[in-house]
């Protein structure tokens, strides 16, 4: 169940999911940290992270039990944006749909506003 507590940004199910099985793994809390900084093939490029605390400034949604966490400069890049997590002939790996995004590159890991 997804418990909105920042409408700017959504983590799914499916993401959800796999957070929670790293971070039991892990010994860690499921939080999920996105982040995006310079770089990439198209400028931008989304960094993850397992988190160790929610920080007071960040913006943070929750799907089962699971924090997405991201820091106030990145939500100004990724606001509407929703994290899943993908799994198929290409690999398995969160994605980021981006409606900020103008263009990006042929694996979705970089972008251009």
């Amino acid at each position: 169940m997804a418990t909105v507590l920042n409408p700017d940004i959504a983590l799914t199910p499916a993401a959800a999911a796999r957070v929670a099985a790293i971070a039991a793994k892990q010994g860690r809390p499921a939080i999920l940290r996105l982040s995006v900084e310079g770089g990439g093939c198209s400028g931008f490029q989304y960094k993850f992270g397992m988190a160790e605390a929610v920080e007071a400034d960040d913006a943070v949604a929750e799907t089962d039990g699971v924090r997405l966490a991201v820091d106030p400069i990145s939500l100004d890049l990724v606001r509407g944006a929703q994290v899943d997590f993908v799994d198929n002939l290409g690999g398995a790996h969160f994605a980021v749909t981006n409606p900020n995004a103008a263009s990006g590159c042929g694996c979705g890991t970089s972008f251009s506003v």
